[in-house]
């Protein structure tokens, strides 16, 4: 028998070990080629918001917009009014900020205006001393303290004092339909259920930097932008977002919720 015939076993085994060849050359050419374009790369660091970093920013008089804010949030946290933040800064609609949004919070004298220079006094002459007045009589009102003096906005108890951390005001129990005064002189900023949690909600301006807020009410007697006498009855006591009839009373000062019984008389 002739060698150089093969049989027909043998020669599917040659071609067999032919792909097997031309398989492992593909495989060899393609993973020997050549990256000639670098990996994209992926910038991470970007802002998730879509504001530019403004020269504003963290200066005196701004306020950076956080998340859950909301134009009435910031009006009583910074001592404005709403409709103020929204003419100081251009908004056509309050509910349109977004977060990393600055906004200015003061007006804008005053966020502008350069600092103080410095008060020269003159030298202190003598003079004879003066008698001293007689005593005041009884006040229905607290002392002035920094410019502000209060009348208790409800008659009831104080069923949760002030705590800066749990609790911004006081709390003070009533029946459904009590009357709610003013505890000052002063203009209607805010007048309706506008923030969360603190349901039929009022807030006065007053001067020096004072606001006041009257929360939980039943039913709300005055408008914004309508200015109010002290004792003047505003609102009346409910359970709107509470569970409790009960009229939360917050004092802020630029912004800063302060303890209330510093500025109401003794009972």
């Amino acid at each position: 028998m002739n060698e150089s015939v093969k049989s027909p076993r043998q020669l599917w085994r040659a071609v067999a070990w032919c792909c097997v060849g031309a398989a492992v050359l593909a495989t060899s050419a393609c993973t020997t080629r050549r990256v000639t374009g670098a990996a994209p790369v992926v910038d991470r660091s970007a802002p998730v918001v879509g504001f530019k970093r403004s020269p504003n920013q963290d200066q005196p008089g701004y306020y950076t917009v956080r998340p859950g804010d909301t134009l009435y949030r910031i009006g009583l946290e910074t001592g404005q009014g709403w409709r103020d933040l929204q003419l100081w800064n251009a908004i056509n609609d309050p509910n349109s900020i977004e977060v990393g949004q600055v906004i200015r919070v003061a007006p804008p004298s005053a966020a502008s205006a350069p600092a103080a220079s410095p008060v020269v006094t003159e030298p202190v002459t003598s003079r004879p001393l003066e008698p001293a007045p007689s005593a005041p009589p009884a006040a229905t009102t607290a002392p002035v303290a920094s410019g502000f003096s209060a009348v208790w906005p409800a008659n009831g108890p104080i069923t949760i004092p002030f705590d800066e951390t749990k609790n911004k005001g006081i709390s003070i129990a009533g029946k459904a339909g009590d009357p709610v005064l003013a505890a000052a002189d002063g203009r209607v900023v805010v007048s309706g259920a506008v923030i969360r949690g603190l349901g039929n909600l009022v807030v006065l301006q007053h001067p020096n930097g004072f606001l006041t807020a009257y929360a939980h009410n039943q039913s709300l007697l005055v408008k914004e932008d309508q200015t109010v006498r002290q004792g003047q009855r505003i609102a009346t006591m409910g359970s709107s977002d509470s569970d409790t009839v009960r009229l939360h009373f917050e004092v802020r000062r630029q912004g800063k919720p302060v303890d209330p019984l510093a500025f109401l008389p003794k009972r």
